[in-house]
C-alpha cells in the first residue's frame, strides 16, 4: 500500500553509478591511473547489478 514510500532501488544504482564515472574522471584527469582503474571497476559492477534489475522487469 505505501510502495512508493520505498525507494527505487534502480535509480539508487544509477546515482551511485554516476558518482563513481565522475569521481574516476575525476582521477584520470589528476593523472592517478591506480584510482581510475578500481572505480572503473566498480562502477561496472554496479552497472552490472542495473542490468539484472532491468532483465527482471
Amino acid at each position: 500500500m505505501l510502495g512508493f514510500l520505498k525507494g527505487d532501488p534502480k535509480k539508487k544504482l544509477q546515482k551511485a553509478y554516476e558518482d563513481k564515472l565522475a569521481k574516476a574522471l575525476h582521477a584520470q584527469r589528476n593523472g592517478d591511473l591506480r584510482t581510475h582503474g578500481t572505480l572503473m571497476e566498480e562502477a561496472e559492477k554496479i552497472y552490472e547489478e542495473i542490468k539484472k534489475l532491468d532483465g527482471a522487469n
